[in-house]
Protein backbone atom coordinates (compact mmCIF):
# COMPACT_ATOMS: atom_id res chain seq x y z
CA UNK A 1 0.00 0.00 0.00
CA UNK A 2 1.42 3.41 -1.24
CA UNK A 3 2.41 5.98 1.82
CA UNK A 4 3.27 9.35 2.43
CA UNK A 5 4.45 11.65 4.89
CA UNK A 6 2.46 14.55 5.57
CA UNK A 7 2.38 17.58 7.74
CA UNK A 8 -0.95 18.04 9.68
CA UNK A 9 -3.07 21.61 10.27
CA UNK A 10 -1.30 21.13 14.17
CA UNK A 11 2.22 20.87 12.60
CA UNK A 12 2.62 17.18 13.52
CA UNK A 13 3.99 14.64 10.71
CA UNK A 14 1.64 12.00 10.22
CA UNK A 15 2.03 8.87 7.79
CA UNK A 16 -1.21 8.66 5.06
CA UNK A 17 -1.92 5.37 3.38
CA UNK A 18 -3.12 5.63 -0.41
CA UNK A 19 -6.36 3.70 -1.08
CA UNK A 20 -6.45 1.22 -4.38
CA UNK A 21 -5.84 3.19 -7.52
CA UNK A 22 -9.30 4.67 -9.08
CA UNK A 23 -11.95 2.97 -10.53
CA UNK A 24 -13.19 5.46 -13.19
CA UNK A 25 -9.69 5.20 -15.80
CA UNK A 26 -10.31 1.00 -15.72
CA UNK A 27 -12.28 1.10 -19.09
CA UNK A 28 -9.14 3.57 -20.41
CA UNK A 29 -10.90 6.50 -20.06
CA UNK A 30 -13.00 6.83 -22.73
CA UNK A 31 -16.81 7.87 -22.69
CA UNK A 32 -19.40 8.17 -25.67
CA UNK A 33 -20.65 11.78 -24.86
CA UNK A 34 -24.03 11.02 -26.10
CA UNK A 35 -24.86 9.10 -23.19
CA UNK A 36 -24.94 12.29 -21.47
CA UNK A 37 -27.41 14.23 -20.47
CA UNK A 38 -25.99 17.62 -19.79
CA UNK A 39 -23.56 19.49 -21.61
CA UNK A 40 -20.44 18.95 -19.88
CA UNK A 41 -17.57 21.62 -20.28
CA UNK A 42 -14.20 21.66 -18.63
CA UNK A 43 -12.06 24.50 -18.49
CA UNK A 44 -8.68 23.21 -19.24
CA UNK A 45 -5.11 23.98 -17.61
CA UNK A 46 -2.02 24.91 -19.55
CA UNK A 47 1.47 22.62 -18.47
CA UNK A 48 4.54 24.88 -18.89
CA UNK A 49 8.21 24.24 -19.75
CA UNK A 50 9.91 23.60 -17.02
CA UNK A 51 13.37 23.74 -18.99
CA UNK A 52 13.04 26.97 -21.40
CA UNK A 53 15.40 29.68 -20.88
CA UNK A 54 13.26 32.32 -19.83
CA UNK A 55 12.06 34.45 -16.68
CA UNK A 56 8.79 32.46 -15.58
CA UNK A 57 7.45 35.51 -13.29
CA UNK A 58 7.59 37.78 -16.85
CA UNK A 59 7.53 35.87 -20.08
CA UNK A 60 5.28 32.15 -20.43
CA UNK A 61 6.40 29.38 -22.05
CA UNK A 62 4.17 26.25 -22.50
CA UNK A 63 4.62 22.58 -22.97
CA UNK A 64 2.71 22.56 -26.00
CA UNK A 65 2.66 19.01 -26.51
CA UNK A 66 1.47 17.87 -22.42
CA UNK A 67 -1.21 20.60 -22.71
CA UNK A 68 -2.87 19.22 -25.97
CA UNK A 69 -2.45 15.89 -25.03
CA UNK A 70 -4.73 16.97 -21.77
CA UNK A 71 -6.99 18.18 -24.32
CA UNK A 72 -7.50 14.72 -26.42
CA UNK A 73 -8.14 13.41 -22.71
CA UNK A 74 -10.88 15.23 -22.02
CA UNK A 75 -12.45 14.92 -24.99
CA UNK A 76 -12.01 11.03 -24.57
CA UNK A 77 -13.65 10.97 -21.16
CA UNK A 78 -16.88 12.56 -23.60
CA UNK A 79 -16.19 16.08 -22.05
CA UNK A 80 -15.87 19.41 -23.86
CA UNK A 81 -12.97 22.09 -23.03
CA UNK A 82 -13.40 25.46 -22.75
CA UNK A 83 -10.18 26.58 -24.09
CA UNK A 84 -7.97 29.76 -22.92
CA UNK A 85 -9.62 30.34 -20.00
CA UNK A 86 -9.21 31.51 -16.36
CA UNK A 87 -7.93 27.78 -15.84
CA UNK A 88 -5.81 27.87 -18.48
CA UNK A 89 -4.26 31.20 -15.99
CA UNK A 90 -5.95 33.62 -18.69
CA UNK A 91 -4.81 36.77 -16.73
CA UNK A 92 -2.21 35.24 -14.39
CA UNK A 93 0.48 34.42 -16.03
CA UNK A 94 -1.43 33.93 -19.62
CA UNK A 95 -1.56 37.01 -22.02
CA UNK A 96 -3.38 37.97 -25.50
CA UNK A 97 -0.72 36.63 -27.30
CA UNK A 98 -0.01 33.21 -26.00
CA UNK A 99 -4.05 32.91 -25.17
CA UNK A 100 -4.28 33.16 -29.51
CA UNK A 101 -1.58 30.55 -30.11
CA UNK A 102 -3.29 28.19 -27.33
CA UNK A 103 -6.81 28.34 -29.56
CA UNK A 104 -5.23 27.84 -32.64
CA UNK A 105 -3.03 24.91 -32.09
CA UNK A 106 -6.19 23.38 -29.81
CA UNK A 107 -8.86 24.56 -32.48
CA UNK A 108 -6.57 22.14 -34.50
CA UNK A 109 -5.96 19.61 -32.75
CA UNK A 110 -9.76 19.21 -32.76
CA UNK A 111 -10.53 19.44 -35.70
CA UNK A 112 -8.14 16.54 -36.31
CA UNK A 113 -10.42 14.32 -34.13
CA UNK A 114 -13.35 11.87 -36.07
CA UNK A 115 -15.61 12.67 -32.88
CA UNK A 116 -16.72 16.44 -33.42
CA UNK A 117 -15.79 17.53 -29.92
CA UNK A 118 -16.85 20.03 -28.10
CA UNK A 119 -14.45 23.05 -27.85
CA UNK A 120 -15.16 26.89 -27.31
CA UNK A 121 -13.08 29.62 -26.46
CA UNK A 122 -12.67 32.60 -24.91
CA UNK A 123 -12.76 36.57 -25.83
CA UNK A 124 -11.89 39.34 -24.05
CA UNK A 125 -9.65 42.40 -23.24
CA UNK A 126 -6.93 41.06 -21.77
CA UNK A 127 -4.90 42.79 -24.41
CA UNK A 128 -6.26 46.56 -23.17
CA UNK A 129 -4.69 47.58 -20.11
CA UNK A 130 -7.60 48.81 -17.90
CA UNK A 131 -7.00 52.89 -16.92
CA UNK A 132 -8.96 55.88 -16.10
CA UNK A 133 -8.69 56.98 -19.91
CA UNK A 134 -9.82 54.13 -21.21
CA UNK A 135 -13.21 54.51 -23.13
CA UNK A 136 -16.14 52.47 -23.54
CA UNK A 137 -15.25 52.70 -27.36
CA UNK A 138 -11.65 51.37 -27.25
CA UNK A 139 -13.10 47.89 -25.06
CA UNK A 140 -15.69 47.24 -27.91
CA UNK A 141 -12.64 47.39 -30.12
CA UNK A 142 -10.78 45.06 -28.49
CA UNK A 143 -13.43 42.56 -27.71
CA UNK A 144 -13.81 42.78 -31.70
CA UNK A 145 -10.35 42.09 -32.11
CA UNK A 146 -10.71 38.83 -29.87
CA UNK A 147 -13.53 37.41 -31.09
CA UNK A 148 -12.61 37.92 -34.72
CA UNK A 149 -10.12 36.38 -34.40
CA UNK A 150 -11.65 33.04 -32.26
CA UNK A 151 -14.25 33.21 -34.90
CA UNK A 152 -12.10 33.56 -38.08
CA UNK A 153 -10.50 30.48 -36.72
CA UNK A 154 -14.04 28.82 -36.89
CA UNK A 155 -13.91 28.52 -33.42
CA UNK A 156 -16.87 29.32 -30.48
CA UNK A 157 -16.59 32.23 -28.21
CA UNK A 158 -17.03 32.45 -24.58
CA UNK A 159 -17.43 35.93 -23.97
CA UNK A 160 -14.82 36.93 -20.93
CA UNK A 161 -15.82 39.38 -18.49
CA UNK A 162 -13.41 42.44 -18.73
CA UNK A 163 -11.10 44.23 -16.15
CA UNK A 164 -11.00 47.63 -18.76
CA UNK A 165 -15.02 47.24 -19.15
CA UNK A 166 -15.47 47.20 -14.72
CA UNK A 167 -13.22 50.12 -14.58
CA UNK A 168 -14.40 52.08 -17.52
CA UNK A 169 -18.70 51.32 -16.50
CA UNK A 170 -19.93 54.34 -15.08
CA UNK A 171 -23.60 52.37 -14.47
CA UNK A 172 -25.42 49.04 -15.83
CA UNK A 173 -26.47 51.09 -19.35
CA UNK A 174 -22.57 50.79 -20.02
CA UNK A 175 -22.31 46.97 -19.67
CA UNK A 176 -25.78 46.92 -22.05
CA UNK A 177 -24.09 49.05 -24.46
CA UNK A 178 -20.95 47.10 -24.71
CA UNK A 179 -22.95 43.67 -24.82
CA UNK A 180 -25.47 44.81 -27.29
CA UNK A 181 -22.60 45.99 -29.89
CA UNK A 182 -20.74 42.48 -29.54
CA UNK A 183 -23.52 40.38 -29.35
CA UNK A 184 -25.11 42.16 -32.74
CA UNK A 185 -21.85 40.73 -34.44
CA UNK A 186 -21.28 37.40 -33.67
CA UNK A 187 -21.35 34.92 -36.16
CA UNK A 188 -22.72 32.23 -33.83
CA UNK A 189 -24.49 32.11 -30.31
CA UNK A 190 -22.11 32.81 -27.22
CA UNK A 191 -21.57 31.57 -23.83
CA UNK A 192 -21.53 34.76 -21.48
CA UNK A 193 -19.32 34.35 -18.59
CA UNK A 194 -20.19 36.23 -15.48
CA UNK A 195 -16.91 35.61 -13.38
CA UNK A 196 -17.44 36.91 -9.58
CA UNK A 197 -14.76 38.93 -7.62
CA UNK A 198 -13.59 36.01 -5.58
CA UNK A 199 -11.66 34.38 -8.89
CA UNK A 200 -10.90 38.00 -10.08
CA UNK A 201 -10.92 41.31 -7.56
CA UNK A 202 -10.76 43.25 -10.84
CA UNK A 203 -14.36 42.41 -11.63
CA UNK A 204 -15.79 43.64 -8.27
CA UNK A 205 -18.94 45.89 -9.28
CA UNK A 206 -19.63 43.99 -12.54
CA UNK A 207 -22.73 44.72 -14.49
CA UNK A 208 -22.68 48.01 -12.65
CA UNK A 209 -23.42 47.18 -9.13
CA UNK A 210 -21.88 45.64 -6.10
CA UNK A 211 -25.34 44.03 -5.54
CA UNK A 212 -25.30 40.57 -7.15
CA UNK A 213 -28.95 40.62 -7.26
CA UNK A 214 -28.75 44.22 -8.66
CA UNK A 215 -26.34 42.96 -11.08
CA UNK A 216 -28.34 40.07 -12.58
CA UNK A 217 -30.73 42.26 -13.22
CA UNK A 218 -28.63 43.95 -15.59
CA UNK A 219 -27.10 40.82 -17.16
CA UNK A 220 -30.78 39.47 -17.61
CA UNK A 221 -31.83 42.27 -19.66
CA UNK A 222 -28.90 41.83 -21.86
CA UNK A 223 -29.47 38.66 -22.16
CA UNK A 224 -33.20 38.53 -23.18
CA UNK A 225 -32.63 41.59 -25.25
CA UNK A 226 -29.79 39.34 -27.77
CA UNK A 227 -31.34 35.59 -26.37
CA UNK A 228 -30.91 34.50 -30.05
CA UNK A 229 -27.49 35.56 -30.26
CA UNK A 230 -26.68 33.63 -26.62
CA UNK A 231 -26.00 30.03 -26.23
CA UNK A 232 -25.66 30.10 -22.36
CA UNK A 233 -24.24 31.81 -19.49
CA UNK A 234 -21.78 30.92 -17.08
CA UNK A 235 -21.86 31.96 -13.54
CA UNK A 236 -18.94 32.09 -11.09
CA UNK A 237 -20.18 33.49 -8.06
CA UNK A 238 -20.15 30.51 -5.95
CA UNK A 239 -23.82 30.67 -4.70
CA UNK A 240 -26.08 28.07 -5.33
CA UNK A 241 -28.90 30.18 -4.75
CA UNK A 242 -28.55 33.19 -6.75
CA UNK A 243 -27.54 30.86 -9.77
CA UNK A 244 -30.91 29.01 -8.89
CA UNK A 245 -32.57 32.34 -8.94
CA UNK A 246 -31.04 33.67 -12.19
CA UNK A 247 -31.64 29.95 -14.02
CA UNK A 248 -35.16 30.35 -13.03
CA UNK A 249 -35.35 33.47 -15.37
CA UNK A 250 -33.92 32.89 -18.18
CA UNK A 251 -35.16 33.75 -21.43
CA UNK A 252 -36.46 30.10 -23.32
CA UNK A 253 -33.02 28.88 -25.02
CA UNK A 254 -30.81 30.42 -22.97
CA UNK A 255 -28.81 28.02 -20.50
CA UNK A 256 -27.60 28.05 -17.32
CA UNK A 257 -24.02 26.21 -17.30
CA UNK A 258 -22.70 26.49 -13.48
CA UNK A 259 -19.50 27.97 -12.91
CA UNK A 260 -19.97 27.09 -8.88
CA UNK A 261 -17.19 24.83 -7.70
CA UNK A 262 -18.67 24.76 -4.72
CA UNK A 263 -22.50 22.89 -5.40
CA UNK A 264 -21.87 21.77 -9.10
CA UNK A 265 -23.31 17.82 -8.07
CA UNK A 266 -26.63 19.37 -7.01
CA UNK A 267 -26.95 22.38 -9.66
CA UNK A 268 -26.21 19.83 -12.61
CA UNK A 269 -28.59 17.11 -11.07
CA UNK A 270 -31.31 20.01 -11.22
CA UNK A 271 -34.94 20.27 -9.49
CA UNK A 272 -38.60 19.61 -11.01
CA UNK A 273 -37.83 23.29 -12.33
CA UNK A 274 -34.35 22.73 -14.38
CA UNK A 275 -30.85 22.34 -14.10
CA UNK A 276 -27.59 23.36 -15.00
CA UNK A 277 -25.07 22.50 -18.20
CA UNK A 278 -21.62 22.59 -16.90
CA UNK A 279 -18.72 24.57 -17.62
CA UNK A 280 -15.92 24.30 -14.75
CA UNK A 281 -12.22 24.38 -13.66
CA UNK A 282 -13.29 21.77 -11.61
CA UNK A 283 -13.99 18.62 -14.28
CA UNK A 284 -10.12 19.02 -15.43
CA UNK A 285 -8.91 17.66 -12.29
CA UNK A 286 -12.19 15.33 -11.53
CA UNK A 287 -12.22 14.29 -15.42
CA UNK A 288 -12.73 11.02 -15.25
CA UNK A 289 -15.18 11.29 -12.04
CA UNK A 290 -17.19 13.69 -13.47
CA UNK A 291 -17.59 11.49 -17.14
CA UNK A 292 -18.63 8.85 -14.91
CA UNK A 293 -20.80 10.24 -12.90
CA UNK A 294 -23.07 12.13 -16.43
CA UNK A 295 -23.24 8.06 -17.67
CA UNK A 296 -24.79 7.37 -14.53
CA UNK A 297 -27.37 10.35 -14.55
CA UNK A 298 -27.87 9.79 -18.38
CA UNK A 299 -28.92 6.05 -17.45
CA UNK A 300 -31.38 7.09 -14.57
CA UNK A 301 -28.95 6.30 -11.90
CA UNK A 302 -29.26 9.64 -9.56
CA UNK A 303 -28.18 7.55 -6.34
CA UNK A 304 -24.97 6.58 -8.89
CA UNK A 305 -24.29 10.42 -10.06
CA UNK A 306 -24.56 11.35 -6.40
CA UNK A 307 -21.93 8.45 -4.96
CA UNK A 308 -19.48 9.43 -8.08
CA UNK A 309 -19.79 13.15 -7.96
CA UNK A 310 -20.43 14.48 -3.95
CA UNK A 311 -17.05 12.78 -2.75
CA UNK A 312 -15.46 15.16 -5.22
CA UNK A 313 -16.93 18.13 -3.49
CA UNK A 314 -15.03 18.23 -0.63
CA UNK A 315 -11.89 18.53 -3.16
CA UNK A 316 -12.86 21.03 -5.30
CA UNK A 317 -14.13 23.46 -1.96
CA UNK A 318 -10.45 22.87 -0.85
CA UNK A 319 -8.74 23.83 -4.10
CA UNK A 320 -11.15 26.92 -4.88
CA UNK A 321 -10.71 28.25 -1.00
CA UNK A 322 -9.88 31.46 -0.66
CA UNK A 323 -7.88 33.39 -2.11
CA UNK A 324 -10.15 31.65 -4.88
CA UNK A 325 -7.86 33.07 -7.88
CA UNK A 326 -4.93 30.39 -7.05
CA UNK A 327 -7.27 27.61 -7.53
CA UNK A 328 -5.16 27.03 -10.92
CA UNK A 329 -1.95 25.47 -8.67
CA UNK A 330 -4.12 22.45 -6.93
CA UNK A 331 -5.72 21.96 -10.71
CA UNK A 332 -2.05 21.62 -11.78
CA UNK A 333 -0.99 19.63 -8.91
CA UNK A 334 -3.49 17.15 -9.43
CA UNK A 335 -2.54 16.45 -13.20
CA UNK A 336 1.05 16.31 -11.79
CA UNK A 337 -0.02 13.52 -9.29
CA UNK A 338 -1.71 11.63 -11.23
CA UNK A 339 1.27 11.37 -14.02
CA UNK A 340 -0.36 13.80 -16.69
CA UNK A 341 2.69 16.16 -16.57
CA UNK A 342 6.49 15.17 -15.31
CA UNK A 343 7.00 18.22 -12.74
CA UNK A 344 5.18 20.89 -10.42
CA UNK A 345 6.17 23.81 -12.26
CA UNK A 346 3.37 26.43 -13.50
CA UNK A 347 3.24 29.34 -15.59
CA UNK A 348 4.19 32.58 -13.95
CA UNK A 349 5.56 30.71 -11.07
CA UNK A 350 2.38 29.72 -9.73
CA UNK A 351 3.34 26.32 -7.77
CA UNK A 352 4.30 28.48 -5.05
CA UNK A 353 0.74 29.99 -4.72
CA UNK A 354 -0.33 27.06 -2.31
CA UNK A 355 1.52 26.15 1.34
CA UNK A 356 3.05 22.24 2.06
CA UNK A 357 -0.65 22.45 4.23
CA UNK A 358 -3.03 23.21 1.17
CA UNK A 359 -1.25 20.41 -0.87
CA UNK A 360 -1.35 17.75 1.51
CA UNK A 361 -4.90 18.40 2.28
CA UNK A 362 -5.63 18.19 -1.25
CA UNK A 363 -3.92 14.67 -1.49
CA UNK A 364 -5.84 13.45 1.64
CA UNK A 365 -9.27 14.14 -0.60
CA UNK A 366 -8.07 13.29 -3.80
CA UNK A 367 -7.43 10.32 -2.31
CA UNK A 368 -10.79 9.76 -0.66
CA UNK A 369 -12.48 11.11 -4.01
CA UNK A 370 -10.77 8.30 -5.99
CA UNK A 371 -8.73 10.30 -8.18
CA UNK A 372 -5.64 9.11 -8.27
CA UNK A 373 -4.88 6.48 -11.17
CA UNK A 374 -1.56 5.28 -9.87
CA UNK A 375 -1.14 5.77 -5.73
CA UNK A 376 1.99 4.51 -6.09
CA UNK A 377 3.20 7.09 -8.69
CA UNK A 378 1.28 10.09 -6.48
CA UNK A 379 2.61 9.11 -3.41
CA UNK A 380 6.30 8.79 -4.56
CA UNK A 381 5.87 12.74 -6.13
CA UNK A 382 3.74 13.93 -2.95
CA UNK A 383 7.16 12.88 -1.20
CA UNK A 384 9.23 14.78 -3.71
CA UNK A 385 7.14 17.92 -2.74
CA UNK A 386 7.38 17.59 0.88
CA UNK A 387 10.74 17.24 0.72
CA UNK A 388 11.19 20.80 -0.96
CA UNK A 389 9.25 22.24 1.18
CA UNK A 390 11.80 20.59 4.29
CA UNK A 391 9.96 17.76 5.01
CA UNK A 392 11.35 15.00 4.00
CA UNK A 393 10.32 11.75 5.69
Amino acid sequence: MAEVTLPTADRRLETFRLREPSPYWQDGGRADRSTFNRIAIAAAHVVADPLAPHDPWLQPSIDWDRTLAYRDILWDLGLGVAEAMDTAQRGMGLAWPEAQELIARALDRAKGRSDDPVIASGAGTDHLEPGPDVTLDQVIAAYEEQVGYVEGLGGRVILMASRALAKAAKGPEDYARVYDRILSQVRRPVIIHWLGEMFDPALEGYWGSGDHMAAMDTCLDVLAANAAKVDGVKISLLSKEKEVAMRRRLPDGVRMYTGDDFNYAELIHGDAEGHSDALLGIFDPIAPAASAALQALGKGSDNRFFDILEPTVPLSRHVFQAPTRFYKTGVVFLAYLNGFQDHFTMVGGQQSARSAQHLAELLRLADKARLLRDPELAARRMRDVMAVHGLAA
